[in-house]
């Protein structure tokens, strides 16, 4: 099924995007979606250690996100109402030696670290092989800012680029969003009808 007969699909569903990210907005809107953004305000204070893998933790993690969104709209009682909603709850952790790292707190962690009704879960696992880094570099590129905001504390789609030497699955999900596999998602949900 090609991307634009997905698309056309989706005309009849209010899309929300439950994300401020500025990366996942890109990446969506390049698609060519058709989606609103509401920001979750979940608080994304799972206790990682109640999770057997990083998967089933980053997968609770997005699950609550769109669940938050989806309680908040389904009160409105707007033009939108006779659309059903399909709500896009993303999460991003690394996981580097078995530990989830996420959005540094501050320079230094930064420094030390070196991603419903019928829910449909899935999650795409990218991995990243970095090249040797000396200390001076790190420090370099966390002066940049860039580092400040992103899972892992870096941005493959920025100046650490060139710290990676190996990308084993897909980039846009280290940017922020795995836009090939949602739209295979799409399409095996529209093959079944559930959309």
């Amino acid at each position: 099924m090609m991307l634009s007969v997905l698309l056309k699909h989706l005309d009849h569903h209010r899309v929300i995007l439950a994300s401020q990210s500025p990366r996942r907005f890109e990446l969506l809107r390049d698609c060519g979606l058709c989606f609103e953004v509401i920001p979750s305000s979940f608080e994304e204070n799972l206790p990682k250690e109640q999770f057997p893998t990083p998967d089933r933790y980053v997968l609770e993690n997005a699950k609550q996100k769109a669940l938050d969104v989806l309680n908040r709209v389904s009160h409105e009682k707007q033009a939108h109402s006779k659309l059903s909603t399909i709500v896009i709850g993303c999460d991003t952790v690394v996981v580097l030696d078995g530990i989830i790292l996420e959005k540094p707190e501050d320079e230094e962690d930064a420094f030390n670290i070196g991603g419903m009704n019928n829910p449909h879960l899935f999650y795409e696992k990218t991995s990243l092989l970095f090249g040797h880094l000396e200390p001076e570099d790190i420090r370099a590129y966390i002066a940049t800012g860039e580092p400040m905001d992103k899972a892992g504390a870096y941005g493959l789609q920025g100046q650490a680029r060139c710290f990676v030497k190996e990308i084993h699955g897909c980039s846009n999900n280290v940017i922020g969003f795995p836009v090939q596999r949602f739209c295979q998602e799409l399409k095996y949900l529209a093959s079944r009808n559930e959309m």
